[in-house]
């Protein structure tokens, strides 16, 4: 019944695709993590990335533990794939219309975590690993940090990874559970 509200709310954002999904269907990769480590600058530099969320099975078992999931897609056209800075720029609305939705889901569940593209960019410089996260509830962990495989997991679901040149899919995950009563 939740999930049916939800829809509902969602329609309002630009939301390209969505599915609901069980926890159990999330593919874990230990080649997301090598490529975390190997090629990404972000890696041991924030509490939204490796190694500061855990190992690969401290990931899977923090998400097998919720009891569904919902994965979606927003779009941002006119990018230079070739240019990773600007293409990153690019990717804050696609962070505000998460965290929106991340606001209608703990309207309508007890548990909610949600993860989103790349790492978190809220402080300009991470407090890690010297002191705590400074914003622990408004941070989206990656979603490839936790060594999720996003394309296989978009291609269980009959969502779209590319969508065409100078085209970014951005996708966010929210694992959610314990369904509040209707108000």
């Amino acid at each position: 019944m939740a999930e049916k509200r939800i829809e509902e709310k969602i329609a309002q954002f630009p939301i390209c695709e969505y599915a609901f999904i069980r926890p159990e269907e999330i593919p874990f990769s230990e080649k997301v993590r090598y490529i975390c480590r190997t090629e990404c600058p972000r890696y041991g530099t924030s509490w939204a990335c490796p190694p500061a969320v855990g190992t690969l099975e401290e990931c899977r078992e923090r998400c097998l533990a919720f009891e569904k999931g919902f994965i979606f897609t927003t779009v941002s056209e006119g990018a230079d794939l070739e240019n990773m800075d600007a293409m990153l720029a690019m990717r804050g609305g696609h962070e505000k219309i998460t965290r929106r939705i991340v606001e209608i889901f703990r309207e309508n569940y007890e548990e909610v975590q949600a993860f989103s593209t790349e790492s978190c960019a809220i402080c300009e410089t991470c407090s890690y690993p010297d002191a705590p996260c400074r914003h622990p509830d408004y941070m989206l962990p990656s979603v490839e940090g936790q060594g999720i495989l996003v394309t296989e997991l978009a291609e269980r679901n009959g969502m779209t990874f590319l969508n065409g040149s100078n085209v970014v899919t951005w996708f966010s995950l929210i694992l959610y559970a314990g369904e509040k009563a209707a108000l």
